[in-house]
């Protein structure tokens, strides 16, 4: 998820330069717009036209994009959940690519079989995480919630992307 960690780094840096670019990502143009394009990539998710890996990374790219406008009203501006929520995100987005996604050559067949039936599961389809993602936004008062469905979501993407392409 390249574009999500490129995101992140920027907003984390935007934050904590105390950027006045920052006016931009909360007009509602840009809320209403990245939440379209969230929801248009849970609907891309379904109909597997095009890699996995590409619908997460939009979605994950416009939900960072949304949760900021959409939160950023009921924090004070030198909040530190604006800095250290995309900062994380970054983090473990890059931790999983680097230790686990791009060792998948590595992982033996009866794991490859126990991961593809964890990922066939109905609770834990692509979907169903990503419309989690999406409600945890609206639950403010639960700010952690939000980061623990996203953290959530970056472990099925690692699931998706280490299944993808492995045919035992």
């Amino acid at each position: 998820m390249p574009i999500f960690i490129a995101f992140s780094l920027a907003l984390c840096l935007l934050v904590q330069a105390d950027s006045s670019l920052q006016s931009i990502f909360v007009t509602p143009l840009l809320i209403y717009s990245s939440l379209a394009v969230a929801i248009i990539s849970i609907i891309g998710s379904l109909y597997k036209k095009f890699s996995a890996i590409i619908w997460y990374d939009i979605f994950s790219s416009s939900t960072l994009l949304f949760w900021f406008a959409y939160w950023k009203a009921l924090f004070k501006d030198d909040s530190p959940i604006f800095f250290f929520y995309p900062l994380y995100f970054a983090l473990m987005t890059a931790f999983v690519s680097l230790f686990f996604i791009v060792q998948r050559h590595k992982i033996d067949a009866d794991s490859i079989r126990l991961m593809r039936d964890l990922s066939n599961k109905s609770i834990f389809q692509p979907w169903v995480v990503m419309l989690s993602v999406l409600g945890s936004l609206q639950l403010q008062q639960q700010f952690t919630l939000f980061p623990v469905m996203m953290t959530l979501l970056i472990i099925r993407f690692t699931l998706a992307s280490c299944l993808e392409g492995q045919s035992y």
